[in-house]
């Protein structure tokens, strides 16, 4: 038995006869073999047979109706024997019995269905065995094979007549380039290998395998001799169930397991070698390989090929998943694979420990491994090999049950989610779907061997390997994709890219993101990624080969260490390589469409996605939920959560679907900043600023909006705002985190220099800019300053619910029905105003009201002149209506509280605590004081009382108010009634020509509330102060004033003076409407000097100066004073004189 040692490493299986036709005449030396074999010594068993070597067995093989041994000529034929007679006629052609190779391979090729005599079988596995012990064999072999033989050490060293030289010739068939040689031991191989049982010592090595798996019996007589090849097959079989841990899976002996992998790597050139496998599969060749030559694994390859059609029968398709699983657990099962590979394997130190074929480098995911990481670090390998490379990858991810540690760890999954998907991948993408999180929890083990398995077929190299992907992506890949070369790693990016668009279809939207998973949880899968960054990764994170990892750095935290160091500025050092920080950019933006992409964030986020994001399933809305609950975060999740937003502020574009939907805005109005590989934050300043342009859609603006609100969680997260102001805030603001909080520190800080005539202001001057850019912004909605919405969200939905946030729509709103408004939120919105009228430019709605109008008239301004600038060029021609309006709107809102005029404020600081003490006294610190207190400087200016600052700004006002009754708050409190009663359609017409005012005036006696009548009566009294009060007198006095009283300067009643003289003056002749205007404003004036009398001196003398009767009250006055003087001078003292002495007392 010692001397069968080597043999068993030949074949362990029933290999089949080859099916290659046979080889006839080709050249002497064949011709001579045919002639050898037709002439075998005792072939029923004769005196050399059994005892020639073969174990004993074969001597109990009954030979019932064989024909009596005998001497057989030099031309005995197996056509002539009788035992096989009927079966040849039956099945074989007659022109191949004179060759009993022929014979034989015709017999044993037969179809499964077709039985023949078992004298017959008999018969032929005697004359094989004989055969194999013929030293013809070895003599054929040593002339054909003559120069192999040289060429082959061991072969060379091997003693003649033992048997071993063609067991060496069959281990080293690779390595045979002669022609015919090749040929004769590929025909010899069909026939030692057709039968385990001819194969010395694996009965004695497999003997109790086979009896513990019920694999068949050891006894030829008990079972067909030529269906052995179930007996192997049955081994292959058990031999997978313990690889996959199956239940009641039988441990194989170590001895065994060789012998049977030694025999399925022998067959592995030529399929018929595979005896079961050929059997199962001999018509579906037919169907799908029928012009594939055999030979070198090409058939294999073939029917591998077309395992998933719905053509293929079952049978084979077993057949070949456990071929493909012995491949898996050897890669030199596979005859192409091993052959193309042999050198790169042995370059790159990939060859397995022959003393070990099942070791861990024997595994095909280890050769596979161990190439795709010379590949990845750029060394060559074979085209050949690259190619048999992406074959057996493409085949890893068809089929998941080619991988023992997906079939032993995932088995639950499997069965709960995923039965009846195993053909086209369709199983693993579904596995990958359950590792996601999208149809319950996995298994760690499963996860980690999905993970494995992903990184064993690297899909990320070429899209293609994927078939479930390929198949259903390849739409998107024809119409979004065709720029880029089938198999390019680049598809995937492409793909990413257009996710969520509407050229991608859901099927492929899935398959997508369930591989992209698995990648974004290993950098070494992104190919591109890992040839532009191996080098800084090695630099920065430590880390090893591509198909190395550390648990100090895993595959997971290698992609977070680059990030980290993509966005470091020069100051910070150790920065990323250009080439590396696109790619790192690229990343990001793909993670940024799905929050499972992110490991770190699903990993540390995973409570709070369940906790506050559960019901938000669509694309991008869970980082958005994360972001909104940053505060109710827990602390690593907002961490996390924190940096990955302070990065999005830097590079905006790591938001593909914010920049998917704003990619018209883009394109028309930021397109500069966008192509620009420096971000810095301008791209998002950019949108906000242009986030009201028509091109802006739903989708962008909300997406702007949204991150806008999230910046103000904290300044760090606007990246122009943190750059510029990061020093002034650790020096001015310590401890203050929030946005909003930080400019208004910062602005606080800026307007109490101004205000305190700093030498030196303390924020820095870069920062002011960025400041003034922040607070414009945050002016634009409500939501972007909390405390002011949160005092008025009530407000807002009882009185603003329809009205959109944008373009500050709703903080207009409020400031409209501020009337309306509870008291914690008119204290905001009045705050709000005074802010907003000392620095215009941070009232939102006028700058983009008025946009055009303050560069065309007041573009030489300061910042906070532009209103006043505004109200000066108001009723110019050229003046825009909406802005007029707009203005309008302003000018009401100054005149409801002094305070809200600054130019008043300051003009009249000395007069109005001198005459309005009272009315302040009565006012609280946060109530408005509805224009109180402009009244009574109105009523002082008619008493000419006021000093010349404060009655140059009151006088603007009366000539203002004069125009537009809605400027006076007073009257417009008192007589809105009276107004819609007396004055209707001057109301309505809003010409702001004074009408409503005339209207009023005119029905003075008509007017019923009381409160209104002593605002017209104060109109009244204040027209006479000044003529330009009074426009409609003016508008009618024009030409009047102008020719009688062209010389006497405005104010302090003098024009309305020279007019009432003129009237009287019979010599001067007015106009028919001036004059029949003031004769009115004289009734008019009489009863107002009825009704109001006069309150004090100053009073009375206005009322003398301006009455019709002035000259005769004069006279009367004057002539009584003249009396008194002459009774003084003629009566003497009314008192009684005092002496001297008295007075020097």
């Amino acid at each position: 038995m010692a001397d069968c040692i080597r043999v068993p490493l030949l074949l362990l299986l029933i290999c089949v006869f080859s099916s290659l036709s046979l080889i006839r005449g080709q050249n002497n030396a064949i011709s001579k073999l045919a002639l050898n074999v037709d002439n075998p010594q005792n072939p029923a068993g004769g005196p050399g047979g059994p005892a020639a070597g073969i174990p004993v067995a074969a001597e109990r093989i009954p030979v019932a109706g064989a024909s009596p041994p005998r001497r057989r000529t030099a031309g005995w034929k197996l056509a002539e024997e009788g035992v096989c007679r009927e079966d040849l006629t039956r099945l074989c052609p007659k022109h191949s019995w004179n060759n009993n190779l022929a014979v034989l391979e015709c017999l044993q090729d037969r179809k499964e269905e077709t039985e023949i005599a078992a004298e017959c079988n008999h018969l032929l596995w005697n004359y094989k065995l004989n055969l194999t012990t013929d030293p013809k064999f070895e003599s054929v072999a040593v002339e054909v094979c003559k120069t192999t033989i040289t060429e082959i050490k061991e072969c060379a060293a091997e003693e003649l007549g033992k048997g071993f030289l063609l067991s060496c010739l069959v281990d080293h068939r690779g390595n045979i380039s002669d022609y015919q040689c090749n040929q004769y031991i590929t025909k010899m191989t069909t026939i030692v290998f057709s039968d385990y049982q001819l194969i010395c010592g694996f009965m004695e090595k497999c003997k109790e395998d086979i009896n513990k798996l019920s694999c068949g019996s050891i006894t030829t007589g008990e079972k067909d001799v030529h269906s052995q090849g179930e007996v192997i097959a049955c081994l292959e079989k058990g031999l997978v169930r313990e690889a996959e841990e199956q239940p009641g899976a039988h441990p194989i002996r170590d001895e065994c397991k060789k012998s049977i992998m030694r025999v399925a790597e022998l067959s592995s050139d030529d399929f018929h070698l595979d005896r079961y496998l050929y059997l199962a599969c001999r018509d579906d060749r037919e169907r799908f390989c029928e012009k594939t030559l055999a030979g070198e694994g090409r058939v294999y390859k073939c029917l591998f090929n077309h395992k998933f059609e719905e053509a293929m029968s079952e049978r084979c398709r077993e057949a070949l998943t456990t071929r493909q699983k012995l491949i898996a657990q050897d890669y030199k099962v596979s005859y192409s694979l091993a052959k193309a590979c042999k050198s790169d394997l042995r370059k790159y130190r990939c060859s397995a420990d022959s003393n070990m074929p099942r070791a861990r480098e024997a595994r095909l995911s280890y050769l596979l491994l161990c190439l795709e990481s010379a590949v990845h670090r750029g060394r060559v390998v074979g085209g050949e090999c690259q190619g048999e490379m992406m074959d057996y990858r493409r085949m890893l991810m068809e089929d998941f049950s080619l991988s023992p540690e997906i079939v032993l760890h995932c088995r639950a999954e499997i069965e709960g989610h995923c039965s009846g998907l195993h053909r086209k991948g369709r199983t693993l993408h579904c596995l990958m779907r359950v590792g996601r999180g999208d149809m319950g929890s996995i298994d760690p083990n499963c996860q980690r061997a999905l993970q494995t398995l992903i990184q064993e077929a690297d899909p990320g190299a070429d899209y293609r390997i994927d078939r479930a992907l390929n198949e259903a992506c390849e739409s998107v890949i024809q119409t979004a994709c065709k720029h880029i070369r089938s198999g390019d790693p680049m598809i995937l990016s492409c793909l990413m890219e257009h996710l969520y668009t509407e050229k991608m279809v859901e099927d492929c939207e899935h398959r997508l993101l369930e591989l992209q998973y698995f990648i974004a949880r290993d950098w070494k899968l992104d190919p591109i990624l890992y040839k532009k960054c191996q080098g800084d990764a090695a630099r920065l994170c430590h880390t090893h080969g591509w198909n190395e990892t550390s648990e100090m750095m895993p595959p997971g935290a290698i992609f977070s260490c680059l990030y980290r160091h993509a966005y470091r500025s020069v100051e910070q050092g150790r920065r990323l390589s250009r080439d590396c920080k696109v790619e790192v950019q690229r990343i990001l933006h793909q993670r940024a469409l799905d929050v499972k992409l992110d490991p770190e964030l699903q990993r540390r986020c995973m409570t709070d996605l369940g906790k506050w994001c559960s019901e938000k399933t669509e694309a991008g809305q869970e980082l958005e939920c994360l972001q909104d609950h940053l505060e109710d975060l827990v602390s690593d999740c907002r961490d996390v959560v924190g940096n990955l937003t302070e990065l999005e502020s830097e590079d905006i574009q790591i938001e593909a679907l914010l920049m998917q939907a704003c990619e018209p805005v883009i394109q028309t109005y930021c397109h500069e900043v966008a192509d620009n590989q420096i971000n810095s934050g301008d791209l998002m300043e950019c949108l906000v600023q242009n986030k009201h342009q028509k091109e802006m859609n739903e989708k962008c603006s909300v997406g702007v909006t949204h991150f806008q609100l999230i910046q103000i969680k904290d300044f760090r997260f606007s990246y122009k705002f943190k750059t510029a102001c990061k020093e002034d805030v650790l020096k001015l603001c310590p401890n203050i985190k929030k946005k909003v909080d930080v400019v208004i520190c910062l602005s606080t800080t800026v307007r109490n220099d101004t205000l305190q005539d700093a030498k030196e202001q303390r924020v820095s001057i870069k920062c002011r800019k960025q400041l003034r850019v922040e607070e414009v912004e945050m002016s634009e909605d409500i939501r972007l300053e909390p405390e002011l919405y949160d005092s008025c969200k009530q407000d807002i939905n009882r009185l603003c619910q329809n009205v959109a946030f944008g373009n500050a729509q709703v903080i207009e709103c409020l400031k409209e029905n501020k009337r309306q408004l509870t008291q914690r939120c008119h204290q905001r919105i009045f705050k709000l105003q005074e802010v907003e009228m000392v620095d215009p430019e941070l009232d939102y709605q006028l700058m983009r009201v008025c946009k055009h109008m303050i560069r065309r008239f007041c573009s030489e301004s300061e910042g906070k002149n532009v209103l006043q600038c505004l109200k000066q060029n108001k009723n110019s021609e050229l003046m825009d209506p909406k802005c007029k309006q707009m203005i309008t709107k302003r000018q009401i809102t100054q005149n409801t509280d002094y305070r809200l005029n600054p130019v008043l404020r300051k003009a009249c600081k000395a007069d109005i605590p001198k005459f309005c003490q009272p009315i302040l006294n009565k006012a609280t610190a946060d109530s408005e004081l509805e224009g109180q207190v402009i009244s009574c400087l109105k009523l002082k200016y008619a008493d000419q009382r006021l000093s010349p600052d404060c009655e140059a700004q009151i006088q603007v006002i009366l000539q203002e108010s004069a125009l537009d009754y809605r400027l006076d708050p007073q009257l417009q409190i008192h007589c809105t009634q009276e107004i819609s009663r007396l004055c209707p359609e001057e109301a309505a017409a809003q010409e702001q020509t004074g009408q409503v005012e005339e209207c009023l005036k005119v029905n003075l006696l008509k007017i019923k509330q009381e409160g209104c009548k002593k605002e017209v009566l104060n109109m009244l009294k204040e027209s006479k102060a000044d003529i330009f009060v009074d426009p409609v007198l003016h508008t009618a006095c024009a030409l009047d004033i102008k020719h009688q009283c062209a010389a006497i300067p405005p104010g302090r009643g003098r024009q309305m003076s020279c007019l009432m003289e003129a009237l009287q003056d019979k010599r001067v002749r007015l106009q028919p409407e001036c004059k029949k205007r003031l004769q009115d404003r004289i009734d008019m004036w009489s009863y107002a000097a009825k009704v109001a009398p006069a309150e004090g001196f100053s009073d009375l003398a206005m009322q003398v100066m301006t009455s019709p009767s002035k000259n005769y009250i004069l006279t009367v006055i004057g002539a009584g004073v003249a009396v008194l003087f002459m009774m003084g001078l003629l009566c003497g003292r009314f008192t009684k004189r005092v002496t001297q002495e008295l007075k020097d007392r």
